[in-house]
């Protein structure tokens, strides 16, 4: 009797994969990072500072200098600067100021850029060059005809207790609407041009009008860019110290910023309160960039790459 075995079947051994290749660091490519390491750390080392010295008490930091290794850390300044400057109302009366004014600048600004961009205007270009050009002229140059002409515009006594523009939210929220808004027109106009065009000649063809070309259409595709701008806009308006100055005699309507004004002594000035004043005065704006930090990073980046 015999049994038939079928042969073995060859055994087939893969090559071994090629090592992997180490990547070559370039010199030039670790100049350019240690080049913008430099950089951060010099754009940072202020803010670091700041930090470092609202958590030592003075008294250490006068006898040993600033640059010294701590002995101390508290949050206790935090805590006398949040109090002793009344923060809460300053807080409030900026967030009357910038909300508004980032919602209203945006509002008109992608108003006058849906016109210029996505419709057949005849001007589009002069109006967008007019809008443009009113971002060269100094702000301080008006200061003194603004402050005549606030003084002279009559307002309600439920707008403003001074029955005039002078004196009121109104008049501050103006002057950064109408500095801004030309910036976001040029910006926001850019960022239409590189809208495909199918997209409304589709929706007209739908039976879509121009509300619903801009509404419903256009605005959603530019959210990255709103994002971007409301970012900015509402780190410029929170941070001025210029108009709400000129244009408010009553120190309880004023913004934030001049909060930090309430830490200064007459004859003596705890610097170290001050720099936990001006930490927690910065913290709303960085709260803000890290709620919209993935939007506002696609706005920048936008047309940097094709395809």
């Amino acid at each position: 009797m015999t049994v038939d075995t079928a042969p073995a079947a060859p055994v087939t051994t893969r090559p071994a994969p090629p090592p992997a290749r180490r990547r070559r660091v370039r010199p030039g490519r670790l100049g350019v990072h240690a080049f913008l390491m430099a950089v951060s750390l010099a754009f940072l080392a202020p803010l670091l500072l700041a930090v470092y010295a609202s958590l030592r008490p003075y008294d250490e930091t006068s006898k040993y200098g600033y640059f010294s290794l701590p002995k101390h850390l508290s949050f206790d300044y935090y805590k006398q600067a949040f109090s002793d400057s009344g923060m809460t109302k300053y807080f409030v009366n900026t967030l009357i100021i910038a909300v508004p004014g980032v919602l209203v600048t945006l509002f008109l600004a992608s108003f006058v850029a849906f016109a210029v961009s996505r419709l057949r205007l005849r001007g589009g270009i002069v109006l967008l060059m007019l809008f443009t050009a009113g971002n060269l002229l100094p702000q301080q140059v008006i200061v003194t005809p603004l402050y005549v002409l606030f003084n002279r515009i009559p307002l309600p006594y439920w707008m403003s207790d001074s029955m005039t523009m002078f004196d009121s939210y109104w008049a501050v929220i103006l002057v950064h609407i109408g500095f801004q808004i030309g910036f976001c027109v040029f910006v926001l106009a850019n960022f239409m041009r590189t809208l495909p065009q199918e997209i409304l000649e589709a929706a007209i063809v739908d039976g879509a009008g121009v509300w619903t070309q801009y509404w419903r259409i256009t605005l959603p595709l530019c959210r990255p860019a709103l994002a971007a701008l409301a970012t900015l806009q509402f780190t410029w308006m929170y941070n001025d110290f210029l108009w709400a100055l000129v244009f408010m005699s009553d120190g309880d309507k004023l913004p934030v910023t001049s909060a930090l004004n309430n830490l200064r002594g007459q004859f003596f000035t705890d610097y170290n309160l001050l720099a936990a004043g001006s930490v927690i005065v910065a913290l709303p704006t960085i709260l803000v960039f890290l709620l919209l930090q993935r939007h506002f990073i696609a706005g920048l980046t936008l047309g940097s790459s094709k395809g």
